[in-house]
């Protein structure tokens, strides 16, 4: 399809007004990075990268006009006209008033759908300001602009609630609007100001910058879900070609919101795009690595998903300290540390651990022969009723395995996915 010659975007109001509601998180003196939401979200659609951004960066979050805690465009903080006119450049007038707001001369900028828009905006407009661009599950250009009028005329006249039914959908996998996090975001689009969304639209309406691709001059990264309906990978591969230099990571099992379902990979994606390894986010990625190998991606997914707010830290702390630092020794092989964490198990009666970890041991290599050993061997240090529970749960965890009905004896308090 060819691409229209070059125009600027309209230009917007000469002194923008600062958005409302904005958060600051990370240390003083980290390196700025702002995130941009997406359309119907707030901006706790970045929690999940949140812990391991704000190791290093001082992380500035935004809200859309009638989004989470920012006022509508229809009051008098207003950041997009309400007269069918709102440009993205509205918004990047916005943000970089922010920037300026915290002294930050040059920031690097990472966005979601329109967070990415705006941040795209920033690169060819200002691209002395923008250090780095990473843009996830964005787009140069988000289909027809009629297609974009017509849902902000659908949301002036029924509310945001009309969108409710249908973006799940497009945002997740199925089932995952299900989740705590899920669920969430779902209730910020039924929360999200009609006015202010029906703006947002009409500024996405008027987006076009595939022209304009060529003159960003920031290292930039484009993340695609490749389950993506609203912007597939090819909306990536367009951005990736069309800018020097820039890099393409797309996510498997993962849709509009790609960072919400598989947090861990656009996690990685980013931190490695922005060169934000120092020794805890080195000790976070090679952690993970060994988790996934020891638990199995299944478990892996499942703790990452079922994570939230109050969880965050703890899961950061296991993947960096327990897999990160303990599990990539080198003084054992993993057969061997596979021995130590069943008998410390059995020991403490850990059983919804223990569950977990024969599994592993199993992954690691040790037979069921080797196991009960280990568990025989544990009935001398640890007590016989230890072991007797022991053996139990490891049975059932073969007959599990084999497809068998389980058997009976030893107590198995059920599993987690915290490990």
């Amino acid at each position: 399809m060819p691409t229209p010659a070059k125009t600027p975007d309209p230009a917007p109001d000469p002194v923008p007004p600062l958005i409302p509601h904005h958060r600051l998180d990370g240390p003083p003196d980290g390196a700025p990075l702002i995130l941009g939401p997406s359309l119907g979200t707030s901006l706790a659609v970045w929690d999940p990268q949140l812990p391991a951004l704000t190791r290093a960066h001082r992380v500035l979050r935004w809200d859309l006009p009638g989004h989470g805690s920012t006022p509508s465009a229809s009051t008098p903080s207003a950041l997009l006209p309400s007269d069918g006119s709102a440009t993205v450049a509205h918004l990047a007038a916005a943000v970089l008033r922010l920037a300026d707001a915290q002294g930050w001369d040059t920031f690097a900028y990472a966005g979601i759908s329109l967070g990415g828009a705006v941040g795209l905006h920033l690169a060819t407009h200002h691209p002395d300001r923008v250090a780095s661009l990473t843009l996830v599950c964005s787009s140069a250009r988000f289909g027809e602009p009629e297609t974009w009028r017509e849902r902000a005329a659908t949301v002036r006249a029924k509310g945001t609630e009309a969108m409710v039914d249908t973006r799940p959908g497009i945002w997740f996998a199925p089932g995952f609007e299900t989740t705590p996090r899920g669920a969430a975001l779902v209730e910020d689009l039924r929360t999200a100001d009609p006015e202010g969304y029906a703006a947002c639209c009409d500024a996405l309406a008027a987006f076009d910058l595939r022209d304009r691709l060529g003159d960003v001059l920031a290292p930039t990264l484009a993340v695609a879900g490749r389950e993506d309906p609203a912007t597939p990978p090819s909306h990536a591969r367009e951005i990736a070609d069309g800018v020097p230099g820039a890099a393409l990571t797309e996510i498997p099992g993962a849709a509009h919101l790609a960072n919400t379902e598989r947090p861990e990979a656009v996690t990685d994606a980013l931190l490695t795009h922005l060169g934000g390894y120092g020794d805890d986010s080195a000790r976070h990625h090679a952690g993970m690595a060994v988790r996934r190998a020891v638990l199995g991606d299944a478990h892996v997914d499942r703790a990452v998903a079922g994570t939230t707010p109050f969880t965050a830290r703890f899961q950061d702390f296991i993947t960096r300290y327990a897999w990160g630092e303990i599990w990539t020794g080198e003084a054992l092989d993993r057969k061997q540390r596979s021995c130590v964490t069943l008998t410390a198990l059995i020991a403490h009666g850990h059983h919804a651990e223990l569950a977990m970890h024969v599994r592993a041991a199993l992954t690691n290599g040790l037979t069921r022969e080797q196991i009960g050993d280990v568990l025989l061997q544990s009935a001398v240090y640890c007590g016989v009723p230890a072991a007797n529970a022991a053996f139990g749960i490891a049975q059932r965890v073969f007959d599990e395995l084999d497809g068998a009905a389980p058997a009976s004896g030893g107590t198995d308090r059920g599993g987690t996915d915290q490990g």
